[in-house]
């Protein structure tokens, strides 16, 4: 018969790593919790909220919203974003049934112009955040001013992409085009001209295309090609992998 101490000897070390993987356990489960309830923008499988700060996973759960429309309203009324609705519009391969019609109060800042641009409610949602969480603390960092307009040249274009036979984004109202920002100071910061302009206008361009990346699925900057050279693209494909360039 084996003796008691070698017995117990033989015991130990299995009820050593037994608490030390509990412990373990107990320590990542308190972990996430704590990370649910601080942070939940960085976790896959916590709902969307445009409230919440960009984190880790908002571009994933923004790029879901083009398959989900009622949501994507929900969560612009939740936000306390006042929005309306577009009609249904149908034009041969082009059209939307999710559009949004932006207005000041959508996007919390003075206005879009040279109109309200009517987006696909995905591209609402995305842009609601990111001029809250990106455009509207750069542009108080760089200027010390807030952004008054941000003028746009279009979103709904039943065109193809050029030099291609796929049909763009623009065709569903899937994208905008973002072409200048204009202060509260009257002080304007335009792609075209600013792009490799003053320090602070061209530090001040990048750092809202890099942020305009966190939560649009496809993000077109002067840096991509010659058609950009006068405006950010910014639309919400669904892809695998956000392009930003």
């Amino acid at each position: 018969m084996m003796p008691l101490f070698r017995r117990y000897s033989f015991c130990v070390p299995r009820l050593v790593l037994l608490f030390a993987g509990l412990a373990l356990a107990f320590v990542i489960g308190v972990t996430i919790h704590d990370a649910m309830r601080r942070h939940p923008e960085n976790l896959p499988w916590t709902p969307l909220s445009l409230s919440a700060p960009i984190g880790r996973f908002t571009g994933a759960k923004m790029a879901r919203l083009t398959e989900d429309a009622p949501n994507c309203r929900q969560l612009l009324r939740e936000a306390g974003a006042d929005f309306a609705a577009a009609p249904p519009v149908t034009a041969g391969q082009c059209g939307y049934t999710d559009g949004v019609r932006v207005t000041p109060n959508t996007m919390l800042v003075a206005g879009f112009e040279p109109a309200k641009p009517t987006v696909a409610c995905p591209v609402a949602a995305a842009l609601l955040v990111w001029e809250r969480e990106i455009v509207r603390p750069a542009a108080l960092r760089h200027f010390g001013t807030p952004i008054k307009i941000i003028e746009h040249l279009g979103s709904f274009n039943c065109r193809r992409i050029a030099g291609s036979p796929n049909w763009s984004q623009h065709a569903t109202a899937n994208a905008i085009d973002i072409a200048c920002f204009r202060l509260a100071d009257g002080a304007t910061i335009r792609v075209r001209d600013d792009w490799n302009g003053e320090p602070a206008r061209a530090a001040f361009l990048r750092e809202v295309r890099d942020g305009a990346c966190r939560v649009f699925t496809t993000t077109l900057s002067p840096d991509y090609n010659k058609s950009h050279a006068d405006h950010f693209h910014l639309d919400q494909t669904r892809r695998l992998r956000s392009a930003c360039h």
